[in-house]
């Protein structure tokens, strides 16, 4: 299978890791900054972009392998990890599973999964039960945030690597799937938590939830944040990962 990977700039090794519905451009108001610092490698998650489809539903473990296979690809015995959203759950994945791979380990509007876990918000629940939009689920994403620059953006990047149905429901069993927190005591990689507190995807109070579950993680919250946080303020993303990864 393949799996379609790319690094940029120069430093220590810093793997980034995207949501559901998001192919590695994801990253793209972060990456210029971000590899001023480091060695920063991004990738498509399998499912989309110029990752190959193989038959869902996936599992959180698969993608955290995939993820282990970049680094394993680029020469990259250990590095700082990151994650959004469902790649939140994939870098918990790596970072649980193969702890002498994770330097560090920031987690973005993600959720530890389980019963344990607070549910996606109702809205966002409607949205993926009417077959909404991308135009719908980006707007949803910046929430509350009124960005029509970022939404255009932003849309022109999820039409472009837009997935089957078939591909989008394989990514999303692994979320749906994934529960971790019995797991996040014996987490033993430095941890930075970021959440918006207006996210309307992921509910914030997961961001108290890891902090809790995670020994001595440090939480930071964006005020008026949406999930996409880190496209509405990316200096601020880049700055607070230079200082807690260096």
């Amino acid at each position: 299978m393949k799996i379609s990977w790319e690094r940029r700039g120069e430093g220590p090794s810093l793997l980034l890791i995207q949501g559901l519905g998001y192919a590695r451009w994801g990253w793209e108001p972060v990456v210029p900054g971000l590899s001023r610092s480091f060695d920063v490698l991004t990738f498509d998650n399998r499912g989309i972009g110029g990752s190959d489809a193989p038959p869902g539903p996936y599992a959180a473990a698969e993608l955290a392998a995939d993820a282990a296979r970049v680094l394993d690809e680029a020469g990259v015995e250990r590095a700082h990890v990151a994650g959004t959203s469902l790649g939140g759950m994939i870098a918990q994945e790596l970072a649980l599973t193969s702890p002498e791979r994770v330097e560090k380990l920031v987690l973005a509007c993600t959720t530890p999964g389980g019963s344990r876990a607070f549910p996606m918000p109702q809205r966002t629940v409607d949205l993926i039960l009417a077959r909404a939009s991308l135009r719908e689920y980006v707007e949803n994403a910046l929430e509350p945030a009124d960005r029509p620059d970022l939404v255009e953006r932003i849309l022109a990047h999820r039409e472009r690597t837009a997935q089957g149905f078939e591909a989008w429901s394989a990514q999303a069993a692994a979320g749906a799937g994934f529960d971790a927190a019995d797991r996040l005591g014996g987490l033993v990689a430095p941890t930075l938590v970021q959440h918006g507190d207006g996210d309307v995807v992921v509910d914030p109070r997961n961001a108290e939830l890891l902090a809790e579950l995670i020994p001595d993680a440090r939480l930071e919250v964006y005020e008026g944040g949406g999930h996409l946080f880190f496209w509405q303020e990316p200096e601020r993303f880049v700055r607070e990962l230079e200082e807690f990864l260096l």
